[in-house]
């Protein structure tokens, strides 16, 4: 059935909605949340450096029958809900391994942790920004030794081979004078398909956002 214009931004809105509520039941209860509260510690933020642009939302939508039973919205979508459930580890899997490090670990080790996580050139930039010298300095003089977790909080953006997904990392950190906790919101791009994805992206979910 042809859809008039108006039908079709109708129809568009409703797959915005009933994804953000979708997101919500599939991705949250998979991943486990961080109860950390502190300000974020000085550790190295390689998040503004990435310059890739986020995923953006296609501008048509394909409506297909509804099978008999319920409305089957993943017709409507360029993932399935497999893809979106492997998206989705990836991401989680990748902040945990982006806040997890020592001072006695390389740049070369850092990064190597994420092989299979992230893009050639992700990993090119990331191995940089922790080889910094600046940082690199600071992280051995105070003896630093991070553990991460993450809790993605939302999907921001999709489109055919990718998706943006907002998540909340908390870094544990630990010092030869201390141990404090804090918190940053990131918007990590993912590319692929089907079950197949790797993050390309990661930068501080408030960029691009003013």
């Amino acid at each position: 059935m042809d859809l008039s214009p108006g039908q079709q931004k109708a129809v568009f809105a409703l797959v915005v909605v009933v994804l953000a509520a979708l997101g919500y039941w599939l991705i949250v209860p998979r991943v486990s949340h961080s109860s950390g509260q502190a300000q974020p510690s000085p550790t190295p933020s390689p998040t503004e450096s990435v310059p890739s642009p986020p995923a953006s939302v296609p501008t048509a939508v394909t409506v297909t029958p509804a099978p008999a039973g319920g409305v089957d919205i993943y017709s409507w979508l360029p993932f399935t809900q497999q893809g979106l459930a492997a998206a989705a580890a990836v991401t989680e899997k990748f902040l945990v391994d982006y806040n997890t490090y020592s001072y006695t670990e390389s740049a070369a080790g850092y990064v190597g942790k994420m092989n299979g996580l992230i893009t050639t050139q992700l990993a090119s930039t990331l191995q940089g920004l922790y080889s910094q010298q600046g940082v690199a300095k600071v992280r051995s003089d105070q003896r630093q030794v991070s553990t991460g977790t993450a809790v993605i909080n939302s999907l921001r953006a999709f489109g055919p081979s990718s998706l943006t997904f907002i998540a909340t990392g908390t870094q544990h950190l630990t010092t030869s004078k201390s141990t404090s906790s804090g918190s940053a919101q990131y918007a990590i791009t993912v590319t692929g398909s089907g079950t197949s994805w790797q993050v390309d992206n990661i930068e501080l979910a408030s960029v691009g956002q003013s």
